[in-house]
């Protein structure tokens, strides 16, 4: 059987006007009647692109020639920004990434909730840049540039860019890209390191480093030497996230952040989820303490906890709260949080809140006031639940509005709720995510 040929794409510039957005932040035209989907270009500008991809029905293309340019388009100040996937909004401004960001929020409750937004909250915004503190670095030995490639991959391609820093990352290891490739190519296990994992706390910063053969006690000493001299700590994980541990005979480090309006530290394992923008986080929780109106008569139940980044702060104003995870390691990190931080009215509970839970003990108490922050999936397996809780008060923050706007028609449209607010957070500037919240009131 013949093989198929791969389409020859065009090697000449096409001219095209750009007449929408795409959630990941794409510019839309059409060309031929086919929509193409154009990295880096903006509503109402006039482009030059070339095709990066030939689809049935539908192209990708990038901007090599800006015509008429948008006045939300601004210069990138990441020189990778063209090549690394990292980011996909360095090229509009500030202020239009946040008004993007909150015009998709309302398009998707209006399309996919079949709800207005009648009020919006101000966004939730902070430090543009150096904020990301989590990130998943890849690593890869190159032997015709004669390096270690270390950051995110290229945009929409499986290779690694070449990156000398990167600009979001927090400072402790977003300018230090070039000087931990020159350590890891100087290591025996180069070719065995597929990529690091970064936990930046307030003040540590933790990088577990993904190893496929064991490093040579020569490799640790150069490894110890590179962590004491840029004042980090590195840890070796030769599996899954629980192989985690230092290096050999070095101490544990345990990275931690701190809510300082509320007298609360969580401490974490590297690997675990936490928010990857601390100040947004806590404006953020401040904004769902300041509309739960918490007093001691509250009993509130926090779904999708996790290790207790609302719970804690809620159950220092509520009579009683419970929170509930499907991650059994977050759940015991909670617990040892709410330890750590003398916390006694909260009880957490392992439970996939994507299952049957009839079974469970906390399933049957009332809670008048509920939390949610799952994950891109949503909660609509948990809300019929709601029937039997029947909540004065629910505030749900999300990380996916089509979710959200889904989940949020089912309480409106079937569990007897009305939208009071919604709102979104910038959470992850320069980048498409869409981090918002929205609160329901029972009818």
């Amino acid at each position: 059987m013949a093989r198929s040929r791969k389409k020859t794409l065009p090697e000449s510039p096409v001219k095209a006007t750009i007449t929408s957005l795409t959630h990941d932040g794409r510019g839309v035209t059409h060309v031929d009647g086919k929509a193409v989907f154009i990295d880096a270009a903006l509503p109402d500008e006039e482009v030059e692109f070339l095709y990066s991809q030939i689809r049935r029905d539908y192209a990708e293309g990038y901007v090599v020639n800006v015509l008429q340019a948008s006045d939300r388009r601004v210069d990138p100040l990441c020189p990778h920004y063209a090549v690394c996937g990292g980011c996909s909004f360095q090229h509009i401004d500030s202020e239009a990434q946040i008004r993007i960001k909150q015009d998709l929020l309302i398009e998707q409750f209006k399309r996919i909730g079949k709800l207005p937004v009648s009020e919006l909250w101000q966004p939730l915004t902070g430090p543009h840049w150096g904020y990301r503190r989590k990130a998943r670095l890849g690593v890869k030995y190159v032997a015709q540039k004669n390096r270690v490639l270390v950051g995110f991959r290229e945009k929409r391609q499986t290779f690694l860019a070449e990156m000398d820093n990167c600009i979001v990352l927090h400072p402790m290891i977003g300018t230090k890209l070039v000087a931990l490739g020159e350590m890891i190519y100087g290591l025996t296990i180069r070719e065995k390191i597929p990529q690091i994992e970064v936990a930046i706390g307030d003040e540590q910063c933790v990088l577990s480093v993904r190893v496929l053969a064991p490093p040579t006690e020569a490799d640790q000493e150069t490894m110890r030497a590179f962590a004491k001299a840029h004042n980090l700590t590195i840890c070796l994980q030769e599996k899954g996230p629980d192989t985690i541990k230092p290096l050999p005979d070095e101490p544990e480090v345990t990275p931690r952040y701190a809510l300082p309006d509320h007298d609360i530290e969580f401490l974490f394992r590297p690997a675990m989820f936490t928010q990857v923008n601390y100040e947004i986080n806590r404006l953020m929780i401040n904004r769902v303490l300041m509309e739960l109106a918490l007093t001691k008569n509250d009993t509130v139940l926090d779904l999708f906890c996790g290790l207790g980044n609302f719970t804690l702060p809620i159950a220092k104003y509520a009579g009683q709260v419970v929170g509930v995870e499907g991650d059994l390691p977050l759940i015991n990190r909670a617990k040892n949080n709410a330890e750590h931080n003398n916390i006694e009215n909260v009880e957490f509970y392992a439970a996939d809140l994507s299952k049957d839970l009839s079974d469970q003990p906390w399933v049957n108490r009332k809670y008048n006031k509920i939390m949610l922050d799952p994950s891109r999936a949503g909660a609509s397996e948990v809300l019929p639940y709601f029937k039997r809780w029947q909540p004065d008060l629910v505030c749900y923050v999300s990380c996916n509005p089509s979710t959200l706007a889904r989940d949020a028609g089912i309480l409106v449209h079937e569990l007897g709720y009305r939208l009071i607010k919604a709102g979104v957070m910038d959470m992850f500037p320069q980048t498409a995510h869409v981090e918002s919240m929205a609160l329901f009131q029972r009818n």
